[in-house]
């Protein structure tokens, strides 16, 4: 076994090896003048196994380029398999077609399968469709039971709480905790500001008017007429202001997520169950992205802490903000990378995980 990793985490990188009992393999990985990415492996990797450590952390570009030429690097070195370690999984978020985009997530990984990799680990992807776009395996972990025993180890008076769902897409995450734990849920509806993915683009033109000039009128004798003008659009999507679905007053609110990115809409969300009368509010998520102004909103907001695992790297905005507390994680993520290279079932790592998780 050969564990390399990239730039992006070195830290947990090394707790998983030295859980493991391995050294990490000498790997160096730079930029050249002009931004070019030049990995050079120390030791060799021919006829071994290789797990190479990543993950999406602010600088992802450049992370994802390393995990490539890393595991491009070790295939044309003859190694024997290639398994990315990838805790929080890179455009994970660009999964689905918005406008005139692209699912960006897919080609993410079609260009990981064709860079070597052989296996992919990762943990609580955004969006679990994002599994069907590779073409080799893939086992998504899940951080739940160890947020789950955060809750009921740290949390006094849990038993007081309430799970939230800050939006109806996780009230199905939101009940998987709150069946688990034997709490009620409550969802937060409505959204705060209008989303950038509702602004109005090029879709809702209207039909271009008909030309006077002779070579279109001569086309348009030619033209059946469909009635364009007679097919019904579909109302404008007008999203409430934000309310509460449930009873808080009185309660602990717990809201649940799998990334905290912009924590803008969790202070919100925070003020929103403040005022409603919860008297303590804690935020769980497995990935914490936290943007450059989160430590100084949560802070500021109403919420008393925020509880991330250690998929990426947060230790700045730690320093900054007593409020952010880490889950590590690493423990699971060392038992799932030994059962795969001794060829042992995964099972045990998936018992009572939900779908909804």
């Amino acid at each position: 076994m050969v564990i390399l990793t990239g730039n992006s985490h070195k830290e947990l990188a090394k707790s998983i090896a030295e859980r493991l009992g391995v050294q990490l393999g000498c790997c160096s990985i730079y930029h050249t003048s002009n931004r070019e990415t030049v990995a050079e492996i120390g030791d060799s990797v021919r006829g071994r196994d290789v797990y190479i450590i990543q993950t999406g952390a602010k600088d992802v570009n450049n992370s994802v380029m390393e995990a490539l030429i890393l595991a491009y690097a070790c295939k044309t070195s003859s190694a024997k398999s290639i398994v990315g370690v990838f805790p929080y999984m890179p455009y994970s978020k660009q999964s689905k077609m918005r406008k005139r985009g692209c699912i960006a997530a897919r080609l993410i990984a079609k260009l990981f399968c064709k860079a070597g990799f052989t296996h992919i680990i990762t943990m609580d992807l955004h969006q679990k469709e994002v599994q069907g776009f590779f073409d080799i395996p893939v086992d998504n972990l899940r951080a739940s039971s160890f947020l789950l025993q955060y809750i009921q180890d740290s949390i006094p008076d849990y038993r007081n709480a309430v799970i939230v769902a800050k939006d109806p897409g996780l009230t199905k995450k939101a009940t998987s905790y709150a069946e688990r734990l034997r709490l009620g849920i409550a969802v937060i509806h409505g959204e705060h500001k209008t989303s950038d993915l509702d602004q109005i683009d090029g879709r809702s033109s209207p039909p271009p008017p008909h030309s006077s000039t002779s070579l279109s009128n001569s086309l348009e004798n030619r033209i059946i007429d469909v009635g364009l003008n007679t097919i019904p659009s579909l109302a404008e999507k007008n999203k409430p202001p934000m309310t509460v679905v449930g009873d808080v007053m009185g309660r602990i609110a717990i809201i649940v997520d799998d990334l905290i990115d912009d924590v803008a809409s969790f202070v919100a969300a925070s003020e929103l169950l403040r005022d409603r009368g919860a008297y303590k509010i804690y935020v769980l998520a497995t990935h914490g992205l936290l943007s450059q102004d989160a430590p100084r909103l949560i802070e500021e907001s109403p919420i008393n802490e925020v509880v991330v695992t250690n998929t990426v790297p947060h230790e700045i905005q730690k320093l900054q903000c007593n409020k952010i507390k880490t889950v590590d994680i690493s423990i699971l993520i060392s038992e799932a990378i030994r059962r795969i290279h001794n060829k042992e079932s995964m099972s045990y790592l998936f018992r009572n995980v939900t779908l909804e998780d």
